[in-house]
This record gives C-alpha cells, sequence and structure tokens, in this order.
C-alpha cells in the first residue's frame, strides 16, 4: 500500500514519519519553496521542527507522481491552500476511490466553510475522511503515544483509515460520524490555545487558565451545536482532548503566539519567529464572523481577535473579559 503526505510542515513529516512502517511506499509532496536539499536529499529538516524520515519516503514536488497509486492521501496544509491543493488533486487525475484523509484544522475565509466542505466543493465525489485529536507533534516524533480520532459519515470508509492509519502502541485512532463536531471541535479550539497561552505569560493563575477553558469551551459548543455538531463529539478526543493538550503547552503553536502576544509582541514579527503556521490566528476571525452570522456570544475568541489584529494591551482585554454583563451559566447536557 502506498501513503501520500500533502504538506511538508510540522505535523505532515511527523505523519509521514510515524506512519512508515503501515505502508510499504510513503510520499511526502510539498511546493518546491517548500522543499529544502536536506529534505529531498537526506530525508532530514530541522525547521520548522526537527524531522528525520526513513530512506523509504520519497520526497518530491510533483503532484502527478505524489498521488499515482495512493492507497490514502492525507492533506496536511494551511488553511488557505486547502482549496487550492484540492485542484491540484483534481487536475492531477486523484480517483474517487482514493481516500483523502484532511488533518488541517481551519475554517476557509471568506466563505467561513470547513474544511471537508472545502475539499468536497472540488472534489465532490472523493472518499473523505477528518483527522482531528491531541497531536502535538514534537510529543509524537519523541515516541510518546496519543489518542485520535477520523471522522466520516461512511463508517466503512472511516474504519479504512482507522485500521490502516493506527499505530500500535503509539496511534489509537477511534471512528465517528460526526464530521461537523469533529472538524469544528479541531479548529475552532486553536483560538482558545492562544487565549490559555495569553493568560498564562500574564501570570494570571491557574483559576483563571481553569475558567478561560471551560468558557473557552462553552464558546466552541455554543458555535457547534448551532452548526450541526452532536454535543457528545466536543467532550471528546477532537473536542476536548484536543483542548486540554493545546492550551496546557508551550508545544502548540497557537498557545505560544498568545504567549507571545502577551509580551506585547505584533502578529507579524510572532509568525516570522514561528516560522510555520498557527491557524488560530486566522480562525479568530473566522469565528467572530461566524457568531455574528449566527447572532451567538463569544467573548473570549472576540478577544483573541482584537488582540491579535488591533492596538489593544493586555490589561485592556482582561477588563473587558472579567467586566461583561454577568448571566447565567449555560448547560448542553
Amino acid at each position: 500500500m502506498k501513503l501520500t503526505v500533502l504538506g511538508p510542515g510540522c505535523w505532515g513529516l511527523t505523519l509521514a514519519w510515524l506512519m512508515s512502517d503501515n505502508f510499504d511506499e510513503v510520499t511526502v509532496w510539498g511546493r518546491e519553496c517548500d522543499l529544502s536539499e536536506d529534505l529531498i536529499v537526506n530525508k532530514h529538516t530541522s525547521k520548522p521542527i526537527e524531522v528525520q524520515l526513513p530512506s523509504k519516503v520519497d520526497v518530491t514536488s510533483d503532484m502527478k507522481s505524489a498521488i499515482n497509486g495512493a492507497d490514502i492521501i492525507i492533506t496536511v496544509v494551511a488553511t488557505c491552500a486547502i482549496r487550492s491543493v484540492a485542484e491540484q488533486l483534481r487536475d492531477a487525475g486523484i480517483r474517487p476511490e482514493q481516500v483523502v484523509v484532511n488533518a488541517s484544522k481551519g475554517i476557509e475565509l471568506p466563505s467561513l466553510k470547513r474544511m471537508s466542505e472545502v475539499i468536497k466543493d472540488v472534489l465532490p465525489n472523493q472518499r473523505l475522511v477528518t483527522l482531528s485529536g491531541p497531536t502535538l507533534a514534537k510529543e509524537i516524533l519523541q515516541g510518546k503515544p496519543t489518542a485520535a480520532c477520523v471522522a466520516c459519515e461512511d463508517m466503512e470508509i472511516a474504519e479504512f483509515a482507522q485500521k490502516h492509519l493506527s499505530v500500535p502502541n503509539k496511534f489509537r485512532l477511534y471512528t465517528n460520524n460526526d464530521v461537523i463536531g469533529v472538524e469544528l471541535g479541531g479548529s475552532l479550539k486553536n483560538v482558545i490555545a492562544i487565549a490559555s497561552g495569553f493568560a498564562k505569560t500574564m501570570g494570571l493563575g491557574d483559576n483563571c487558565t481553569g475558567a478561560l477553558l471551560v468558557r473557552g469551551m462553552a464558546e466552541i459548543t455554543r458555535v457547534s451545536l448551532r452548526l450541526g455538531a452532536n454535543p457528545s463529539t466536543l467532550y471528546g478526543l477532537s473536542g476536548m482532548g484536543d483542548l486540554i493538550a493545546t492550551c496546557s503547552s508551550p508545544l502548540s503553536r497557537n498557545y505560544t503566539v498568545g504567549s507571545m502576544l502577551a509580551r506585547g509582541k505584533k502578529i507579524n514579527d510572532i509568525l516570522a519567529e514561528l516560522g510555520s503556521v498557527a491557524e488560530g490566528v486566522q480562525t479568530s476571525k473566522a469565528i467572530c464572523e461566524l457568531a455574528k452570522k449566527l447572532e451567538i456570544e463569544t467573548p473570549v475568541s472576540n478577544a483573541i481577535y482584537e488582540a491579535v489584529y488591533t492596538d489593544i494591551t493586555p490589561e485592556e482585554l482582561l477588563s473587558k473579559l472579567m467586566n461583561r454583563k454577568l448571566k447565567e451559566e449555560e448547560k448542553y447536557v
């Protein structure tokens, strides 16, 4: 069997490394400008993360050869590039029976569509699965175990992905048929992770962090339920599991963005220093637009949007959140 990973970033390279023993052939595809000579020749890179791929892994910028004969194609590119990559897949002759597993977490702007909706716009007949969960790349590269879920409305396709992408002792996958909940849980928690890094660096304490995670989860649930998600999904791996991991760890790029914002750094400088995508930045704008469209309150996400896109100070931001009108706590179960 052959696996193709589209996207030579942190998570894409980690997946290629993690899955290499499961497949006879593994190919990593990226744009020429994203492929270093070290990666092509030595299967090694130190940026944006240190990865040494097995020698069997092929690295190429040729989409047609990359997907030729692939049983599973994992897309791991920035949210803003998903539509373009789907179009390249179509133009390269992807076959309907090839299973596309999307591992990118975000919401497209300005359409406000989930990643599976974007891919289906371009490839309406494709077998499509969503992969999401608490998956910090550096921990996985250290051999530490985690679990995630693969979501598809067709459970046979989800089970196919589960069987071939699970890695004994390292990567346990669960199936789920709630694609909406899995996608939104994995996407929207990135905004709350920025808030968590922000609060931690400001020294606001563990009480504040606990309150922030719960109120952030309330926002994720509020938006997701309105869009058709199953509430139980949001308290699973792609919701609460992913939220806890990314909001607790400096290994999370979104947490790091929040931490740097709290130090007074500007977003363009932060992203340049990171050298990789932090999807929560764009998602903070998307969730605010979604909330406005749906007439839903998302104060934590609104605050992060202001922190990212305006000159508001950390102290002003905290004051706005803490002094909002008092209200009753929601109940979702």
